[in-house]
Order: structure tokens, then sequence, then C-alpha cells
């Protein structure tokens, strides 16, 4: 320990637990430290213990009382030395005189070097940056005691630094403040060094170091306020601007509307924000114990205008809670306690350009027990007033995050069909499996277990496998856009299929059983998208191409010490991939860049092409009335320069002379 105070926690129940503290001395002639008892209190030496006691956790800190200034003349209660305090103590946590836990804690802290005294009118002089590195050691960063693997600190005396003197801190930070660069004449750093280099290379000392430039007085610019948050308005809580696509929506007390939505680790979180035209269809599990009510009904939306909308809520009520109980753990007794809880939420905005018009809120109650788990729905969806259909949740005929991808099926009578992945529950069988739509935007991976026998014909299984994977996919076309009509074929992708490897060998015919190569289990859907422009500021990204492909792998029988009547499992999987690519190819790299890579800008420092960057409004080193007389003096000499060497130039001056 290397500071005043010392937390630490105590696992458990501590009722009836006495903590105390004591110095423990060493032991001189053996070295050791002596065993304390629990006849100690909670106050040894300069030390104080504290304990805030919990739950199954206690908070157990500890603080020394003591002065760690230094001493001035004729002072006292302070360091007379720049290591204060070196202490051995131990923390013991009793119950009836029986040690239930020690802590061990070796305290080595140094005085404080703040300066306490009368106050110089001497003021510090700060070195100009431009000129003089502000700091020579960088990495000195605690006043008065030595910082660890900093060897140019000046408070490390030899002793300490023996212990880090193989692992210091190496470059600038190190202390090496002034290190060689590029330019320099002796230096070797570069791994390619062109035949100009000496004649362009610089000889000066390493105080004349280039890092310098670093510090200079630039123009302060203004910070730009992130995407995701709203900018503040004059009057608070309104807003004036409108929404835009990915804002938070705001209350009337200019605070988050939240509704209960999945995190990245597949966890509900209860105050979680939503998002302008962001639909989501999320289910929660909740118990009795744990049900929290979120925001109430009567909470009053900022419509983006700086006005403020009511919700229309309706209730109903679920007679058949089947389809949301999902546990229980035996029937209800005469005295169960049972509460009338939400069951689901189903949340509708009306939205027009960046403001929300109208929101109405579905909320179904029911009863749940103690003892039952309950899977919590909440649905989201914005509908446009400008679109009637409500199977079109968007006037942007793009797709948007998180809306299932539409598909059709060009080869029936019906030209509906499905993009889905599985949704397994239970055992995780294939049998039992429901299926889930493919999402826009969300890469995903699911897949399920498929029961095998030992005496399963591999040509049979790979049918079967292809069969199970086949039925994720009923659809010959993808929609480019959200809106895309089913009599326009040109607004659908036809999706490109690779059909699994198949070798043709059935291993299990033979002699050897078990074993059946190039067995489709794993089925990748790759979409292609790109961003084709913007409707009101939200992002118009369309489905460019779409893959089905297959990879197979080699199925081999698992079984115990007895394989004859039991089954094997083959896992079955299932991913979907979304990249995005540009809209337009990407211009190719001539000929020149390829070849003469030493002139791209993009690659070397020394750059001919930025030749005149200096004198440019994108050079903000100097000013730039400066930087432009240096350039047309430049100028002037160079035009001198070549008149003088003109042959009639020589002429004219002999005449002249003459």
């Amino acid at each position: 320990v290397s500071g005043p105070r010392v937390n630490s926690f105590f696992l458990g129940n501590s009722s009836g637990v006495n903590f105390s503290i004591t110095v423990t001395p060493i032991d001189e002639e053996t070295g050791k430290l002596q065993v304390a008892n629990c006849s100690g209190s909670e106050r040894a030496g300069d030390w104080n213990l504290n304990v805030t006691p919990g739950m199954n956790t206690s908070r157990v800190t500890i603080n020394l009382s003591r002065n760690l200034q230094l001493c001035l003349p004729n002072a006292t209660d302070c360091c007379t030395a720049p290591l204060c305090v070196v202490e051995t103590l131990q923390v013991l946590a009793c119950r009836d005189s029986v040690v239930l836990a020690r802590l061990l804690i070796q305290a080595e802290i140094y005085a404080n070097s703040s300066f306490t005294g009368n106050v110089s009118e001497n003021a510090t002089i700060i070195p100009n940056q431009a000129f003089q590195p502000l700091g020579s050691c960088p990495c000195d960063l605690t006043a008065g005691a030595c910082d660890v693997r900093c060897c140019c600190d000046p408070e490390c005396t030899p002793d300490l630094k023996e212990l880090f003197t193989e692992s210091c801190f190496t470059g600038v930070f190190g202390g090496d403040v002034n290190p060689p660069f590029d330019q320099l004449c002796s230096s070797h750093s570069m791994e390619y060094t062109p035949e100009w280099f000496l004649f362009l290379c610089v000889q000066s000392s390493l105080n004349n170091t280039p890092f310098l430039g670093y510090f200079y007085h630039g123009s302060i610019s203004t910070p730009k306020v992130p995407s995701f948050k709203i900018p503040l308005q004059a009057s608070p809580g309104r807003l004036f601007t409108g929404y835009r696509h990915g804002d938070p929506i705001m209350t009337e007390e200019n605070e988050y509307f939240t509704i209960p939505q999945q995190s990245m680790a597949g966890q509900c979180v209860g105050n979680a924000p939503v998002a302008y035209l962001q639909n989501f269809d999320v289910q929660c599990l909740t118990n009795l114990a744990s049900y929290k009510e979120g925001l109430p009904h009567d909470v009053r939306i900022n419509s983006g205008t700086g006005d403020f909308i009511q919700q229309n809520v309706i209730y109903r009520t679920i007679t058949d809670t089947g389809k949301f109980i999902t546990a229980s753990e035996g029937p209800h007794a005469a005295d169960v306690l049972c509460q009338n809880v939400t069951f689901a939420e189903n949340y509708t905005f009306l939205w027009k350009d960046k403001n929300i018009e109208q929101i109405n809120v579905t909320v179904f109650l029911g009863s749940l027990c103690d003892g039952e788990i309950l899977t919590q729905r909440f649905t989201v969806k914005f509908l446009s007033l400008k679109s009637t259909n409500a199977a079109e949740l968007f006037g942007n005929p793009g797709y948007q995050v998180g809306r299932p991808v539409r598909v059709a099926n060009m080869n029936a009578s019906d030209t509906s069909g499905g993009l889905n992945i599985w949704q397994t529950a239970g055992r995780g069988l294939c049998t039992s499996a429901t299926y889930t739509p493919v999402l826009f935007g969300l890469d995903s991976f699911s897949g399920c277990i498929l029961e095998v026998g030992i005496d399963e014909d591999c040509s049979f299984l790979r049918g079967n496998v292809t069969e199970k994977l086949n039925s994720l996919i009923q659809a010959t076309h993808v929609a480019k856009r959200d809106n895309s009509s089913y009599s326009d074929l040109n607004d659908w992708v036809e999706m490109i299929r690779l059909e699994p490897f198949n070798s043709g060998i059935n291993v299990s015919t033979g002699s050897l059983k078990g074993i059946c190569p190039d067995i489709p289990a794993n089925l990748n859907i790759r979409i292609i998208f790109a961003d084709v422009g913007a409707v009101q500021g939200i992002p118009r990204q369309e489905i460019l191409a779409v893959q089905i492909s297959y990879s197979t792998v080699i199925w081999q029988f698992q079984c115990g010490l007895i394989c004859e009547n039991s089954t094997s499992f083959l896992p079955i999987t299932a991913s979907v991939q979304f990249i995005k690519v540009p809209a337009q190819p990407p211009i190719p790299l001539t000929r020149f860049q390829m070849n003469y890579t030493e002139f791209d800008c993009n690659r070397n420092e020394v750059c001919w092409p930025q030749l005149f960057y200096p004198l440019t409004r994108f050079y903000t080193g100097e000013p730039y009335s400066q930087c432009l007389a240096k350039g047309l003096s430049l100028a002037f000499l160079v035009l001198l320069a070549v008149i003088m060497n003109n042959p009639w130039f020589s002429k004219l001056w002999d005449t002249c002379l003459v």
C-alpha cells in the first residue's frame, strides 16, 4: 500500500463478526511476523478501521490519521524522512474468538511534497515550448515520490532504480525528449534512403529537433456535437429542429423515453432509450420477485417541434397465459401471492418528416403468481402518415436496420416467401425449432441439433440435412428495397446458389459404420448492400446481391463403450452476414501509382506533388500572410536565377559594363 486509505471487502454474513486491526512487528530473531489474535480493536497506532455492513458483502476501510507532510524547521507532527510510514498491518474478522478471515497489509507511504509554507512572489518561468521542451521527464507524474519505471525521475534513488532498471519507459515519455529524427544526416532509422538524401538532409544538434514544431499557437475550433446527442435548445426540454434517424426520443421532462430492450449480451435493459425510426421486437424473462414497472403511460412525448403529445393507451386482459408463462415450480397453493402485471406492450409511432404526430399503445395485462416465469414482449413500430399500407412502415424506400428482409418465390403462383433462421428452445433439436426472419443489417448465427443413428445412410443423411437447411429459404429472389413491387421484376435480385460439394462416397454402406463425408452442415447467407442515397437525411440502403452457399463437414458417430442401438447428434448451423460495399466502385490505381510508390503522398513523408502545400489554406503552421510572402520571395529568387542563367542576359550585362 502506498496511500493513506485501503478498501477491501468481506464476503459472507457479517452478523456477529468482530473486526480488529493490529500493527504487527517483525520478530528480530526469526524474521517472521507475529501472529495476531482476536483481542484487537478498531484502532491501532495511527490506523483506524471502519466497516460498512451489507447483506452478503461488507466494505472494510483502513485510514491513516497522521500528517504526511515533510517537516519544516521547528515543526512537529510531520515526517522526518521522505519514506514516512513503513508498517505491517493485520486485519482480522473473528466470531467467538475464531478467526474467519485475515488481511495482511504492507504499508510503505512517502511524505507529501506539496508546499505548505509562505508563497514566494517568484513565479515559475515556463520555457517557450517552440524552442525548448516543456518537460525533460514526461513520466515524472508524482511530485516528491519516485514513479515506477521512470528512470529520469530525480526522486528515484539508485536503490529504487535497480528494481526496474531493465523496464524503464522508452521514447519521449521516458525522457528521450530529443530523439533523432529521420531528416538528420547522422540518422539511420529509415529503411530506404534515396540517393538525394545526403544532399537534402539536415545537420543539426538534437536540441533543435522538429518535434518542437508540435507545440505552436493554433486556432481554437469549437467542438462538434456528436450525432447521437440532441443539441441543446434555448428553451430546456423543447426540441425545435426535429428528430433524425437514430436520435433518442425525449419526454416532457427532457429525459429519455425508455422501453425494455435487449443489450449486446442478450440481457434485457429496462432503461434503454427508444431511437427514432428504429423498430424492435424483444422478449424479456422475469418473475414476480424481480418484476419492475416501466415508465408510466401518462408521460408526454416531445414531438420534435417543441410540442408534447399524450399517449393513446388501450388496456386489454390476457385470459390464456400459456403463451407467456413459460415455467412454474408446481401447482399453485391457496395462499400463493399473485399480482396483476404487464404481459406485453405494443407501441405504434405515427411520424411525418422529422416529427412524431401520434403514439398508440396497447397494454396486455395478466396475473403473475409467485414461482412462475413470465416472458414479456415489447414491440415498437414506426408508421409513416404518408403510407396507408401498414406493411410499408417507412416513407424511405430503402431498408432500415432491424427490418425483415423481403423475399419472393417467383417460381410459384403465390409469390410470398421466407428467409429465416432457427430459433431453438429446450434441447435445441431441429424437430422443435421455430423460425425467425432475417433482419436487415444484423449479422446472426443460429443452429439446431439433428439426431442421427449409427446405421444412417450417408446419402439419406445428406438429403435430410439439405432439406432442413433449404427449409429456411423458401424464396428465389430478394427485394432490392423495402417497398419493391411484386409486379416489377427489376425491383428484385435473384439469389445466387452454390450447391454443396458431393464426392459421392458412401462410407457407411461398407464395413465401417458411423462415418459420412461431405455433409452440408453449414448454411452461409451473404447479403451485399450499399448506400445509394438519402431521404430526409436518412440513408437509403439497397440490397445488391445475395449468395447462398454450404460448408461441408465429416460426420462421425460419437458413442461411449457401447454403440449399439444408440443415437448421436449432428449440429447444423445457418449464418447471415451483411457486407456493405461502396455504391460505386473505387477509382483504380494508375500504373504510375502502383510502380512509383515513393511519390504517393499517402505512403511517404516526403511528397513532391505537395511541394506548394505551405502556400495553400490547409497549412496552419504559420499565418497565411507570412507563408504567401515567403512563397513570393522564393518565386522571385527562382525567376531571377533563371534570367541570369540565360545567354542573352550575359550579353546584356557585358554591354552595360562597356
